[in-house]
């Protein structure tokens, strides 16, 4: 039998790791208001959003705070879990927070209007079946957007990106090295083009900016829950 790959490459954020990177990120709330409210606008009354590997939430609990959206995550830290159901309770919103991998989505068939993975695809151990799994939770007509980390971002990029973020001196050293290092484990346009392609969705809208790209994949009409 082949190995099954694991859920995360390296390892999982958790304790003491999870909670820094909470405060560290939380520093910078105006961009999640600022990316949701992006995200509103494209989204039906009452729509279904899955937000995959939410770390602790903040952009899941803004998102439901603008409408009468249907919210959940899932993500593999059971810290970030407790970390996202406590800063939903506290902004008084209901999202419903779930531990699990991304490859083996806890969901039925075509359930999803909208899903979102925001700063973690390069982590997942099984990309293609993370790509699947979007596919198979969406509604026909559905939509699924990444964004992540570019393989060629320069050190300037990565220093540029991480001034806007409103962090310490401390912090912002850590941040610039952590980003460097996880830019080994992200992915190429044409690598991400080929995993696509080896998936349901067969194609997608990828643009860059900043460090990264945003990858829009939409579900057709024409095909099913079912996974290739």
């Amino acid at each position: 039998m082949p190995q099954q790959p694991r859920p995360v490459k390296g390892k999982n954020m958790e304790g003491v790791i999870a909670r820094w990177y909470a405060k560290n990120t939380g520093a910078n709330m105006h961009a999640f208001r600022e990316e949701a409210a992006r995200y509103a606008k494209r989204l039906r009354e009452a729509a279904d959003v899955l937000e995959i590997a939410p770390g602790p939430g903040y952009l899941a609990i803004e998102l439901a705070k603008l409408a009468r959206f249907r919210i959940f995550g899932i993500d593999y830290s059971h810290t970030f879990v407790e970390i996202c159901r406590a800063n939903a309770k506290a902004a008084g919103v209901a999202a419903e927070f779930r531990q699990g991998d991304a490859a083996q989505l806890p969901f039925a068939n075509d359930v999803f209007d909208f899903i979102v993975c925001r700063a973690a695809f390069k982590n997942f151990g099984d990309p293609v079946g993370a790509l699947k799994e979007m596919h198979r939770v969406l509604r026909p007509g559905g939509e699924a957007l990444i964004v992540d980390m570019r393989k060629d971002a320069s050190n300037r990029e990565i220093a540029e990106e991480v001034a806007t973020m409103n962090q310490g001196w401390f912090d912002a050293i850590v941040t610039r090295g952590a980003l460097r290092s996880l830019r080994a484990r992200a992915y190429t346009r044409e690598e991400f083009e080929r995993m696509i392609a080896d998936t349901p969705f067969g194609k997608a809208a990828i643009s860059q900016g900043g460090i990264g790209f945003e990858i829009v994949l939409k579900k057709s009409f024409a095909t099913t829950g079912e996974t290739a």
